[in-house]
């Protein structure tokens, strides 16, 4: 099924509530991000991180589904998700700018 922008803007809201995370607050960013979810749900069917490339096998790519597996530690060690979408509480209140981190998935899941 089809999502449009509002459905996504919903489910990362809902995911990050739930999570107690706080979405990019650069909206120009926080945009790119969503509008990635979005052109990926549609393509594969569920919403792929942004980020990554897909097998188009819901099952490979099981462990970068938005939030993506390797989520909940980067951003504990990092305080954001690996594309930037979600971040800690204590990293919204340093003030730091996101940087590329080391991804944590395995060279044989990538396709």
């Amino acid at each position: 099924m089809k999502k449009n922008r509002d459905d996504v803007v919903m489910f990362v809201q809902a995911v990050s509530h739930h999570q107690k995370w706080r979405l990019n607050p650069d909206r120009e960013f926080l945009d790119t991000l969503i509008d990635g979810l979005l052109e990926k749900h549609n393509q594969y069917g569920y919403f792929l991180c942004p980020c990554r490339e897909s097998w188009n096998d819901r099952e490979k790519d099981s462990d970068v589904i938005c939030p993506c597996s390797y989520a909940q530690q980067d951003i504990k060690e990092f305080g954001h998700c690996f594309c930037g979408l979600y971040l800690s509480e204590k990293f919204l209140k340093s003030g730091k700018e996101v940087e590329g981190i080391d991804e944590r998935r395995p060279l044989d899941l990538i396709p």
